[in-house]
C-alpha cells in the first residue's frame, strides 16, 4: 500500500457519507423528520474526519509533494479552494441545525445545504480521484509514496477518529430513515 492507495481508501468512506448525506436530505425534503443527533453525527464526520483528518493529510503532505516537482499545480489550488467551500457547506448546516434545534423551522435550509454537500462530494472526489492517477502514475516515486503512507499510518490519532468514523457510519447506514 501507499500514499495514494490511502487517501484513495479515505475516498470510499467519504462516498458512504455522500450516500448517507443524500439520503438525509431526501428524507427532509419528503418530510420525514430525521433525528438532529443524525445529522449532527453528519457534521461531526465532516469535520473530524474529512477536515481534520483527509483534507489535513492531502493539504500538508500530498499536495506539497505532488506540487515539489513544479506540476499540477492550478489543480492543487483548485482542489484547496474545493476543501474551504466544503468546510463553509458544513458550518451552514451546523449553523442552521443548531437555530433548529432551538426551535426555528430551519429544515429547508439545513436539507438544501446538506444536498449541496454531497453534490459537492461527488464532484470533488471524481476530480481528486482523476487526480491521484495521474499524481501516482506521473509524479510521485515509490519511496516518496512508501514515505507518505507511513507518515499516514503513524498518526495514532487518526486512526481513532478513523475507527469512530467508521462506527458512527455504520450507525448512520442501519437508521430506519436510512431504510425506507
Amino acid at each position: 500500500m501507499n500514499g495514494t492507495e490511502i487517501l484513495r481508501n479515505d475516498h470510499r468512506q467519504i462516498r458512504r457519507l455522500e450516500k448517507i448525506v443524500a439520503r438525509c436530505y431526501t428524507k427532509l425534503n419528503e418530510g420525514i423528520d430525521i433525528p438532529f443527533s443524525d445529522i449532527d453525527m453528519m457534521v461531526l464526520i465532516m469535520s473530524e474526519f474529512l477536515d481534520a483528518v483527509h483534507y489535513a493529510r492531502e493539504e500538508d503532505q500530498y499536495f506539497p509533494c505532488v506540487a515539489s516537482y513544479d506540476s499540477l499545480k492550478q489543480e492543487i489550488r483548485a482542489f484547496m479552494i474545493e476543501h474551504e467551500f466544503g468546510r463553509r457547506i458544513a458550518s451552514n448546516i451546523s449553523k442552521y441545525l443548531q437555530k433548529w434545534k432551538l426551535g426555528e423551522n430551519q429544515r429547508e435550509p439545513v436539507a438544501r445545504f446538506l444536498k449541496t454537500y454531497a453534490v459537492y462530494l461527488d464532484d470533488h472526489l471524481t476530480k481528486e480521484d482523476k487526480f491521484f492517477d495521474v499524481a501516482e502514475n506521473q509524479v510521485l516515486s515509490q519511496d516518496e509514496e512508501k514515505m507518505m503512507y507511513e507518515e499516514f499510518r503513524a498518526v495514532t490519532a487518526v486512526a481513532t477518529k478513523l475507527d469512530e468514523m467508521m462506527k458512527s457510519m455504520d450507525y448512520l447506514e442501519s437508521t430506519p430513515w436510512m431504510k425506507i
